[in-house]
């Protein structure tokens, strides 16, 4: 435990401040910190890059783009006249829905008067003389505030892969992340899509389904499982609305705040019939249950893993008609579970239409992207339009983009180059008065759960030192060497840190992100928040408050 540095002195003041606080992000994070630090009664800006709000919800309109928490799940849980509100009309609500809902919560609370549009950040220098975050706008407009608050999403980073001539293209191309605001047409075109990620599973499923012809380019095939969405009725909506109470708490007892949580048994502590009876039972229902409540050891034992991977192999074998197409879509550098798994509707069926075609990169290389087209080492394809599902610089790669830099010009980007450090994951040693909503090395899951708490924990912390005089709030290395250590050892025994995904921090589109990091919290949500809760119980003074 490190002492609280209680040396009380006045800050210099030689700057004027626009802001109290500044905000980085409109997305589910931002509007939330947003409304939160209101509050505390501080003049709040949100800078955001796009023209509205909503974040992963504003940018991802991709075909298919849908989420696949429990819709009634995901909303938050603030607002009383919010939920009686609402009406979700789906169990895994679509990406206009969500957009929908936030514009909602925008225009309910009166937020968008707080939040100025078409405002990249490029830059976020902290200046010791005046305790003051100076920031830089793409378009040269310049602020100081008081508090960063980032909310830049732990993926809203998107990379493109590193395939030469991607300029040359004269057909239309995207990348699903900056997918247009204007429909796009695939009837009687010859469309590509590189990825079969999570976006790339949704995407290609819908594009399938009107597209003249549709080449997948795959490089890893993905352990994807059945979403079962389904309409939601008045009466069914009155049911849940009356239950809120009980979901949302529900969603705090569980490992990563969705409804789903293990199963308490060993994999082999039943019979062989009555694992296939349950996984069967997996299979069938709705959402990440087959990931999230699966038996207790089958993301950690290897022997189980393989039995759960190979039920899973056998479900692809069956639904695709050409044996040799199933064994390209089945993986086999990975177990199930082991990175996240994209949840699909009738996709591995997408392989048996006629119009559709697979072709696995690992065996025919992309060489490069041609003006009509793409060409591999086995052959050239013409497309009318190319679509780039090829995923996002996770966790850390939003920050990598703003040009963060702490005392003594410390910037973040090099700091966090072997691996990050934080506090909690929302906390950074020599970068005071920066709090990040989701950071490195806190828990993820189900967003939105995660998010209201962490956001409330900062607010927290910036009240408690309003009141008391502290105009310094910062971690301490110690602080943060001790929980990024504890983060480490959480993910031991986990089957996932062996593998390559954006959950280790890997992307091979990204110089220097080759190498696997544990990025998040794997200790489960319970004992995140406990550890946070001890830490302001005990007046924060693991912090250094100045």
């Amino acid at each position: 435990m490190v002492a609280l540095q209680a040396v009380m002195h006045k800050a210099p003041s030689t700057a004027s401040t626009d802001f109290d606080a500044v905000v980085i992000g409109a997305g589910v994070s931002g509007l939330y910190q947003l409304y939160r630090l209101r509050e505390l009664g501080l003049k709040v800006r949100v800078f955001e890059a796009g023209t509205g709000v909503g974040g992963t919800w504003y940018w991802n309109r991709y075909p298919g783009a849908r989420f696949d928490s429990e819709s009634w799940t995901y909303g938050y849980s603030f607002s009383q006249e919010l939920l009686d509100e609402w009406d979700w009309a789906e169990h895994f609500a679509g990406q206009p829905e969500t957009e929908r809902y936030l514009n909602y919560v925008a225009d309910k609370f009166d937020l968008r008067r707080d939040i100025q549009f078409n405002s990249r950040v490029t830059a976020a220098h902290y200046r010791e003389d005046t305790r003051r975050w100076d920031i830089l706008l793409d378009d040269g407009r310049r602020y100081a505030t008081r508090l960063l608050v980032t909310a830049v999403g732990i993926l809203s980073a998107a990379t493109l892969p590193t395939i030469r001539g991607l300029e040359m293209f004269r057909g239309q191309s995207c990348h699903t992340h900056y997918w247009p605001q204007e429909p796009v047409r695939f009837d009687g075109k010859r469309v590509a899509v590189i990825g079969t990620g999570a976006t790339g599973v949704q995407t290609i499923t819908e594009v399938a389904k009107t597209a003249g012809h549709l080449s997948v380019f795959q490089r890893t095939p993905q352990w994807c499982a059945p979403l079962h969405n389904s309409k939601i009725g008045q009466e069914e909506m009155g049911r849940i609305r009356a239950n809120y109470a009980q979901i949302f708490a529900r969603c705090q007892e569980t490992y990563g705040c969705f409804i789903h949580t293990a199963d308490p048994r060993g994999t082999f502590e039943v019979t062989a019939e009555e694992r296939e009876a349950f996984w069967e039972k997996l299979y069938s229902e709705p959402g990440f249950g087959i990931w999230m409540g699966n038996f207790r050891d089958v993301l950690m034992d290897r022997e189980a893993n393989k039995l759960i991977s190979d039920f899973v192999a056998r479900k692809i074998r069956r639904r695709v008609k050409d044996l040799t197409v199933a064994e390209k879509l089945i993986p086999k550098n990975h177990g199930f579970g082991t990175r996240r798994v994209p949840l699909e509707s009738g996709y591995f069926e997408v392989y048996n239409q006629p119009n559709v075609e697979l072709i696995d990169i690992n065996e025919t290389p992309i060489e490069r992207i041609t003006p009509t087209g793409i060409k591999t080492t086995a052959a050239e394809y013409q497309f009318d339009i190319i679509i780039y599902a090829t995923g996002f610089d996770a966790i850390t790669g939003a920050f990598d983009r703003i040009d963060i830099r702490g005392v003594d010009g410390v910037s973040l980007k090099e700091k966090w180059q072997d691996r990050p450090q934080t506090f909690l994951g929302m906390l950074v040693d020599g970068f005071p008065n920066m709090f990040m909503v989701l950071g490195p090395h806190a828990g993820l899951g189900n967003i939105p759960r995660a998010v209201e708490y962490n956001a409330d924990w900062v607010t927290g912390l910036i009240r408690f030192a309003r009141e008391r005089g502290f105009t310094r709030i910062e971690a301490t290395a110690a602080g943060a060497t001790a929980w990024t250590d504890h983060v480490i050892a959480a993910s031991e025994g986990l089957l996932f840190t062996e593998i390559d995904s954006w959950m280790t921090g890997i992307n091979r589109n990204v110089e220097g992100k080759h190498v696997r990091r544990i990025m998040r919290y794997s200790g489960g949500h319970p004992a995140f928040r406990q550890r946070c809760d001890a830490v302001a119980a005990e007046g924060y003074r693991e912090l250094a408050l100045t």
